[in-house]
């Protein structure tokens, strides 16, 4: 019991980046995937997976080591246009993601109780801001923590479906590999909601924000004692968060491609959309914990969205930043997660079509984690950005083969355009 309790204790960026991974827009794009093309797209989450581990290690050592996140060092080492056009991108994704992701945990929860997905859309953005603002950071990531087993549902979910075993592994070890361009987009849509820019802020951040909340603690450029002891405990949250988040999104798609898939429903628009087709195919108990679902993963997913924008925001103009600082304290901070937060709710009252800017957001997201991927490869292996730090082998192959197979997969998708 003592030994699970250093093990929870443990967890931190790593499983709340991963858990957020699995937002309700990443679940459209997972159960889209699953729906239009069945038990195919399955290799694409194991696949990922060592990429996925790879490219957040190295953003997680980067704030750790440094002390500073990533739009930080970025500003340091490079070009100020190159941040600002890389800042001002993943502000206006992560906007449009907040918007789907309310939309959706709104449709969802009107799915279960009935009433108006409009006012709930709004109740949950405020909620989400709300939390952000009033509650100190390791309150937050306590609550946040708990929130990830909201998760469970969709493991959940194959216990009340009859699932192919022997061909799910089948197409899950093996590779499928068309060259029709609806496929391909879809396979970008899922390394770009899998491998997302605002995971490598946010973690980043948050390697940052464990190093200010402890003031014993030093970034390990300048204080390395106990090195070996923080990197371990990164690696360890890393590769949990990461498995944690591709497990789950492997169940979702598995779960749409064993049911809709299967009864030929392929157009799926939203992740409420999946959740209410899955009702009369599955039962009523499937449906509510794929809705519900939603809703705990969207708890989640919000304020990493809009937090990871601050963060960037901040970063680049050097603001007071930190969900430590009251709102006095960092007030261009927390306007940075008020817009976002706000300006997502307020896309959903627009007559811009939030699920369908989704999906090209999850593709955009996809094309700008190249370079933002190539950038934060030069900063781990540079011995003046991370001292004696700098990425061993393994981790810096592991990275090139993240960047490099992100970089292939946009190359083939615009090949097929």
């Amino acid at each position: 019991m003592k030994r699970l309790r250093e093990w929870i204790h443990q967890l931190g960026p790593g499983l709340i980046t991963g858990a957020a991974d699995d937002d309700p827009s990443g679940i459209a794009t997972y159960s889209q995937a699953g729906a239009q093309f069945g038990f195919l797209t399955l290799w694409t989450i194991v696949f990922t997976y060592p990429l996925m581990v790879g490219i957040q290690l190295v953003s997680a050592r980067i704030g750790r080591v440094t002390g500073h996140g990533l739009a930080s060092n970025i500003g340091r080492n490079f070009p100020r246009p190159i941040l600002y056009g890389i800042v001002a991108l993943l502000v206006v994704a992560n906007t449009v993601n907040i918007a789907a992701d309310i939309a959706a945990m709104g449709e969802s929860l009107q799915l279960v109780i009935g009433g108006p997905p409009h006012l709930y859309a709004v109740l949950f953005g405020v909620v989400c801001l709300v939390l952000q603002v009033l509650l100190s950071y390791r309150r937050y990531v306590r609550y946040l923590k708990w929130l990830t087993l909201a998760l469970l549902s969709y493991v959940m979910v194959l216990l009340t479906i009859d699932i192919p075993w022997r061909l799910v592994v089948a197409h899950t070890v093996t590779p499928h590999f068309a060259l029709g361009g609806d496929y391909l987009t879809v396979v970008v849509a899922v390394f770009g909601t899998t491998i997302s820019p605002y995971l490598f802020f946010w973690q980043a951040a948050q390697e940052v924000e464990e190093l200010n909340a402890d003031p014993r603690a030093g970034a390990l450029a300048h204080a390395p004692d106990g090195a070996d002891k923080h990197l371990r405990r990164i690696k360890i949250d890393t590769y949990l968060g990461m498995a944690f988040s591709n497990i789950v999104a492997f169940c979702i798609m598995l779960a749409t491609a064993a049911t809709l898939n299967a009864a030929g429903v392929t157009e799926i628009s939203t992740s409420a959309q999946a959740a209410e087709a899955l009702r009369p195919l599955a039962g009523n108990f499937t449906f509510l914990l794929f809705a519900l679902g939603i809703i705990g993963t969207g708890l989640i997913a919000v304020p990493v969205l809009a937090g990871s924008a601050a963060y960037a925001v901040a970063e680049s103009f050097e603001w007071k930043r930190g969900l430590d600082l009251k709102l006095l304290e960092a007030r261009e901070f927390y306007a940075i997660i008020a817009l976002a937060t706000l300006g997502g709710v307020a896309l959903d009252f627009s007559p811009i079509d939030p699920i369908r800017a989704l999906f090209w957001s999850a593709v955009a997201n996809g094309v700008i984690a190249v370079p933002i991927m190539v950038i934060m490869m030069l900063l781990a292996d540079d011995p003046k950005v991370m001292g004696r730090f700098t990425v061993k082998r393994q981790l810096k192959a592991l990275g090139w083969l993240a960047t490099g197979t992100m970089a292939a997969a946009v190359a083939a998708m615009f090949a097929t355009w």
